[in-house]
């Protein structure tokens, strides 16, 4: 079972990531990070999310969660992510996967070292309009 931990609950987790987590076999959603535990926790109650957490480190660290989503502003990816990888918990990052080359290759570096996968939310490029450009 993938327990997922969501850092960060803006408009992206709300109809698209949040949920599906839930709706797929073998996945559910345990927690989300906020810092404002107010919203939080609305969060939660919207998407019968069991847990709250208000920093990121408390997530990450939270021995429920064995699997991290970073959906922050891109300004913090890199940070959250070589974070989640150093505790040992696949990252699954919002895009863009950082704010530049070096970030990104500082991530695939700690993904490397550390032996956990990352994934970034390139979902877009299945889409028939992409795919028609593409052909």
């Amino acid at each position: 079972m993938i327990n997922w931990g969501i850092i960060g609950c803006g408009n992206v987790t709300e109809v698209k990531s949040g949920p599906a987590f839930n709706r797929v076999e073998g996945s559910r959603l345990v927690a989300v990070m906020r810092r404002n535990k107010t919203l939080a926790m609305e969060y939660a109650a919207r998407h019968n999310v069991p847990k709250v957490h208000t920093t990121a480190t408390e997530l990450i660290n939270d021995s429920e969660i064995n699997a991290v989503y970073v959906a922050t502003p891109p300004s913090s990816h890199a940070g959250y992510a070589i974070e989640s990888i150093k505790a040992g918990k696949p990252v699954y990052v919002e895009k863009p996967m950082a704010m530049n080359h070096a970030e990104c290759e500082q991530i695939n570096e700690a993904a490397a070292k550390y032996g956990v996968p990352v994934f970034v939310a390139y979902y877009r490029r299945a889409l028939p309009g992409f795919i028609k450009v593409k052909n």
